[in-house]
């Protein structure tokens, strides 16, 4: 393969990194937060009944869950969920 040659398969078509795929699917297995997450709680009922009516803004440091915990509520609501990174979108 030379410089120009276009590969069969990109390198971005492999598979996810460990973290990604590591990262909860649903409530039960987020670990955290257990202020507004615990069984009970007025923010899991909501999402446990799918009725999110207004937005919902994490705000905090690089790497405490904020975006696993919102593909969390997307997966557990069957929303459509978008991550938007501040640094890249400018």
């Amino acid at each position: 393969m030379d410089l120009f040659t276009t590969p069969t398969k990109p390198a971005c078509a492999a598979k996810p990194l460990p973290a990604a795929r590591m990262r909860p699917r649903t409530l039960d297995e987020y670990v955290g937060q257990e202020d507004i997450l615990d069984p009970g709680k007025l923010l899991r009922r909501a999402i446990e009944v799918a009725r999110l009516f207004s937005s919902i803004i994490f705000w905090g440091p690089p790497g405490t869950g904020k975006t696993t915990l919102a593909m969390v509520i997307a997966n557990t609501t069957k929303s459509h969920f978008e991550t938007l990174s501040a640094v890249l979108a400018g």
